[in-house]
This record gives C-alpha cells, sequence and structure tokens, in this order.
C-alpha cells in the first residue's frame, strides 16, 4: 500500500515479496471501513467491490450470561458500514495489479531481504536474494514491512517490548450454509476457551483461542478434542465440525502484543507488524498497518520526490502512529485478559466488564465501539 501511494505521488519506488505469488492461505481477511475510505480517495474502492467478498456489519460476544453486541458499524456515518471480508491473497493480487500502471514502480517477487547496505550508521539499501542469486538494491529510504518476524528489523538492530502474554489461535475453515447469519461475526465464550467466527463468501474461518499451549494439548487429545470444543463453545456448528478430519486442515498462530519503542533509524522505518505486533482480536491489524502506510506517504511523499530524508521525518510518522497503536493494543490486552482465560482460570464463569454493560445501555457511547473498530483513535486520510 505504501509503495502504491508513493508512486502515485511521483516517488520511485522499488518493492521487494520473498514470496513468487500470493496464493497461500492468509489469516486477516478483514478490510475496514479506514481502509475503504483510503482506496475510495484514489478511486480504487469500487473495483475492490467487484471481487468475491463478504460484509460483516456486526461484532457480537455471545457468551453463557448473555449475548452482546460489541460493534454495531450499520449506523456509522461513512459510504462503508461495515468490514469487507476478502481473502488476504486476492486483496493483494488487487493492489499488485493497480502497481502495473506506474513505471516508477518497481514489484520484485522472489526477492528476499537478507542485508543492510550501511555507511556510517545510516542505512542506504537492502541485499537481497534472488534465483539468479545475490543483488543489492540501494534507496534514499528502506522500508521494512516484513511482519512479525521482521528480518530487517532484527538486523537494523531495533527490539521490541512485549507487551501481553502470548495467545495461540488455532485456524481452520468450515462450511458456511444459506441460513446462517452472513453479515455478522462473534467472540464466543465457553468454559473452555474462545471461538472467534469471521464469515467468508462461502466458508466460516474459525479461530479458537487460548494461552500459550493449547495446541499442544489439542494434539494430545485428538482431533476429536478439538471437535468436541468447538462445538461445545458454538453448538450450532457441531453438524459440521466433522469436516476436520486431519490435522492438516488446522493452522495455529502465536502471537503477542508487542511495540517498537523507536521505530526508525537514519535511512530506515518499520510499518505495520515490523512496528507493532497486534493481537487478532478485531482483525484490526492490517488496518493499522494501512494506517501506517497512509500516514507515512503522507510525511515523506515530498521529501522523497526531493531525494533527502531527515530522520526527524521518520520520527514524525511515529509519532503520528504511536498513539493510535497504544489505544487498539491497550484494548486488546484488556479484551484477552477477560477473554483467553489461562489454564488456572478454565471453568470460570465469564463476567461482562462494565464497559460492554454500560455500551449495550447508554445510547450516547453505543457507537463507540464501532468507530473503534472502523477508524481506530481518528480517521486516517490521505492528504497528497
Amino acid at each position: 500500500m505504501l509503495a502504491l501511494l508513493l508512486a502515485r505521488a511521483g516517488v520511485r519506488v522499488s518493492l521487494l515479496e520473498s514470496h513468487t505469488d500470493f496464493d497461500r492461505d492468509f489469516r486477516g481477511d478483514t478490510i475496514h471501513p479506514s481502509t475503504l475510505e483510503v482506496l475510495d480517495q484514489i478511486g480504487l474502492a469500487d473495483r475492490l467491490h467487484e471481487l468475491p467478498h463478504a460484509k460483516l456489519r456486526t461484532f457480537r460476544l455471545v457468551s453463557p450470561s448473555g449475548v452482546y453486541t460489541l460493534a454495531e458499524l450499520g449506523r456509522l456515518p461513512t459510504r462503508f458500514p461495515y468490514i469487507l471480508i476478502m481473502p488476504q491473497a486476492r486483496f493483494l493480487e488487487f493492489l499488485a495489479d493497480e502497481m502495473t500502471r506506474y513505471a516508477n514502480l518497481q514489484l520484485l517477487m522472489g526477492a528476499t531481504a537478507e542485508s543492510l547496505i550501511e555507511d556510517a550508521g545510516v542505512v542506504g539499501g537492502v541485499g537481497y536474494r534472488t534465483v539468479h542469486g545475490q543483488q543489492e538494491l540501494r534507496a534514499v529510504l528502506t522500508v521494512a514491512a516484513d511482519g512479525r518476524f521482521s528480518r530487517l528489523r532484527k538486523l537494523a538492530a531495533l527490539e521490541p517490548v512485549t507487551l501481553s502474554p502470548t495467545m495461540e489461535v488455532v485456524w481452520f475453515r468450515l462450511p458456511r450454509r444459506a441460513e446462517d447469519r452472513h453479515d455478522e461475526g462473534t467472540l464466543n465464550v465457553g468454559a473452555d476457551g474462545l471461538v472467534v467466527l469471521l464469515g467468508r463468501a462461502d466458508e466460516w474461518q474459525v479461530g479458537y483461542a487460548g494461552p500459550k499451549g493449547l495446541f499442544q494439548r489439542l494434539k494430545e487429545g485428538g482431533l476429536e478434542s478439538l471437535r468436541r470444543a468447538v462445538a461445545a463453545i458454538v453448538p450450532w456448528l457441531a453438524d459440521r465440525v466433522g469436516d476436520l478430519d486431519e490435522w492438516t486442515r488446522v493452522s495455529v498462530l502465536s502471537v503477542e502484543s508487542a511495540r517498537l519503542p523507536r521505530w526508525h533509524r537514519p535511512g530506515m522505518l518499520c510499518i505495520g507488524d515490523a512496528a507493532h505486533t497486534m493481537l487478532p482480536i478485531g482483525g484490526v491489524g492490517i488496518n493499522c498497518a494501512i494506517g501506517d502506510a497512509v500516514e507515512a506517504a503522507n510525511i515523506l511523499a515530498g521529501p522523497l520526490r526531493a531525494g533527502a530524508i531527515d530522520e526527524t521525518l521518520l520520527a514524525g510518522v511515529q509519532k503520528r502512529r504511536m498513539g493510535p497503536t497504544r489505544l487498539i493494543q491497550r484494548v486488546q490486552r484488556e479484551l484477552q485478559q477477560r477473554l483467553v482465560l489461562e489454564e488456572s482460570d478454565r471453568g470460570r464463569p465469564f463476567a461482562p466488564p462494565l464497559a460492554l454493560r454500560l455500551v449495550q445501555r447508554v445510547p450516547i457511547v453505543r457507537d463507540l465501539p464501532a468507530r473503534l473498530v472502523a477508524f481506530g483513535l481518528r480517521k486516517v486520510r490521505l492528504e497528497i
């Protein structure tokens, strides 16, 4: 996204993607109103909607003590009062296709960054590997957008601070039927865990979440233990958990919330998961990362066209994004503490927090969670 925005602004950009294609199963399918509004600004939102997708308008928490509406996006004052659900591979292909319109944007597939080019402490590009061997790419600015296990971040000696305990999410897919609610996502709380349901166009993406060690416990009990656990928390899935007939249908994501104290070095900036790892709660990680990209483009496009970047500008990107990042991570940690129980707390009755009860009963605050999910602390808009 940053490469595309900078290219539109007249900056010469090279984007390295380590894979040779996008044909793999990502876990982040959510494109929030904040991202859709930015895409609308550059004339891409309508074209994106032409691709197969689903729309999520409501988040609910389903628990033994009752059903609570977490966020009702349909009331938001936006052209896109919903979360677009689309496999991330299709979204990436869509952006990559748009990139071909710009002669000043080079997308290098199958190019893995392996080293930093440095001179007197200033990053001046990367060394990377392709099937043709080792290559070098020199640049005025190097952006590390290489995820939660960022190699470039490690090479730059930028160390994240862990903000939450590790949680594990066991992901799989189950059939979606015509009678299922098609515009609703749910957090389903049971005595033994939390099940997240997000609906793709023709299937449910299911995440069974718990503390570190969840997957090992399930493996020891066999697939039947996973099937029983999911059916106990979401009873209406009981007639389809039988589709989980082998472990190859299951993948596990182990994640913790973390954040870099400093997102930059001279000549280098980290964004997205490379700068701040988000928990999967709320599915906001992609959109927080795109918010980073938009603000980076706003601040850096002009100086990059001029061919020079001062580190104070990189610090300005972090300053503009730090508040929204901190808020989202704080909310996610609080939800994790309530919903993802440690082994010693399993079986403890769920007690809805006061804030959740207030949202249900007080009209003046009922739309605040939806605004937070849709836009974060404030709307991010493209200024170039």
